[in-house]
């Protein structure tokens, strides 16, 4: 081989690869993971960044994304809020990320957010939350409490008849947000407040005997209780040992979780949780050809132990939505994207169709399942998709915002002033 030949051949392998593999920075679109792999919510978030890596490594078998393959840039701020935001900032000033994929407790995704809207990022945020949040750089394909909160209550007053509600939940802001919006909606059922008991803990919080007698003696005078449960990561683990130590059952009181999903069941002895519910947008019980192809890809991949969850689906809709918004756009660019993602269509792992809407918001059917032997959840109701809601009808200074950046180009629009209030501190 001539020196200029080994030249021309060594310039072209420089120019495609750079180390471990990957195409050279400008040859591939990099898709920023944003998960604690590490910490208290690593029992949560790790699969949410294997879901995120296997949808890259699908979509690059079948071309990429404008004709460049994906690069994925994974970091791990370690349960760490603070270190949510340094990492967003190195992603996209230090990495390039087009795109973000992450955050699972609203308390990250608080931190991320600044950093996000001054860089002018995009950020798919695929976990249910608080709502009271609208921003032009954020796309939420979890559920809002009108599609997880509020009809789980619903399921609890019109089909348990539960009269007393403990509402239990980490210390941060998507429990507190949300039980304030429970508690007024419960008042508007006509609950007395003496009758709601509220309790925040820890993260990784581990003593739970004290909290369940109170439950307990919740119902001392006969009347139905049950638990509306906003606890999150692996401090469920100790509440439903606890419980089980108790003697209390799903038909003594029921509970109904937000943050327990076949992931976290995975592996723990689920006897004593039979019965139980919990209230998602997604069951691996689902059935549908989607769903049934989705598991199939996903334990070929990672194994036949694995389970799927609601996060990982709203992380599949979010991921394949902004694939078409992309080539719709016909570039990464967060504006035009921003723009494409609005009106996306998508079918849900659940056999029906998801719409993002004009306040970043998705549609999505409501499901209550109940936890079985196997860790698995019979879903024993289910709803057509329902229009995810940034603002609340239940709190008054939120029930007279709207969300719209299609039209109104606002995510905090004032129907009585008919002004759009940008307020920083909302987020």
């Amino acid at each position: 081989m001539t020196g200029l030949r080994k030249y021309l051949l060594g310039a072209a392998m420089a120019t495609l690869f750079t180390a471990g593999g990957a195409l050279a920075e400008g040859d591939t679109i990099k898709v920023g993971v944003l998960h604690s792999l590490t910490g208290t919510m690593a029992i949560s978030e790790t699969t949410l960044k294997d879901t995120v890596l296997m949808l890259i490594e699908e979509q690059n078998k079948k071309g990429g994304v404008l004709g460049k393959q994906l690069e994925a840039v994974v970091v791990d701020p370690a349960s760490d809020w603070p270190l949510f935001a340094e990492k967003a900032r190195e992603l996209i000033t230090v990495n390039d990320v087009d795109v973000i994929f992450g955050c699972w407790t609203s308390v990250s995704r608080k931190s991320v957010l600044p950093v996000i809207e001054e860089l002018n990022g995009l950020l798919f945020y695929p976990v249910q939350y608080e709502g009271e949040e609208s921003s032009k750089n954020v796309f939420y394909t979890g559920a809002a409490p009108n599609q997880q909160a509020i009809p789980a209550v619903d399921y609890f007053l019109e089909e348990l008849g539960v009269e007393k509600f403990a509402l239990l939940g980490t210390d941060y802001v998507y429990p507190r947000t949300t039980n304030n919006i429970l508690e007024a909606y419960l008042k508007g059922k006509s609950i007395a407040a003496e009758d709601i008991f509220v309790n925040y803990t820890p993260f990784g919080h581990s003593d739970w005997s004290k909290i369940v007698a109170d439950v307990k003696a919740l119902g001392a005078d006969g009347k139905k209780v049950g638990v509306i449960s906003t606890i999150n990561g692996d401090a469920n683990i100790g509440f439903y040992k606890e419980l089980a130590a108790a003697g209390i059952s799903a038909e003594d009181i029921p509970v109904v979780a937000f943050s327990v999903g076949e992931e976290e069941l995975s592996g723990l002895d689920t006897t004593n949780l039979v019965g139980h519910l919990a209230a998602w947008n997604y069951f691996q019980s689902a059935e549908s050809p989607a769903n049934e192809e989705f598991i199939t890809a996903w334990k070929a991949k990672m194994g036949e132990e694995r389970v799927t969850n609601d996060p990982m689906e709203a992380t599949y809709i979010g991921f394949n939505m902004w694939v078409n918004a992309v080539t719709a756009a016909g570039t990464t660019d967060t504006d035009p994207v921003a723009d494409a993602m609005i009106g996306q269509e998508f079918p849900n792992l659940t056999g029906t169709t998801a719409t993002m809407l004009p306040n970043h918001h998705l549609t999505k059917p409501v499901l209550i399942g109940e936890i079985k032997a196997d860790g698995q959840f019979d879903i024993i109701s289910q709803t057509e998709p329902v229009a995810g809601d940034a603002w609340t009808d239940y709190l008054p200074e939120s029930a007279v915002l709207e969300s719209d950046w299609k039209d109104l180009n606002c995510g905090m629009y004032n129907t009585e002033t008919k002004t759009c209030v940008q307020l920083k501190s909302n987020y």
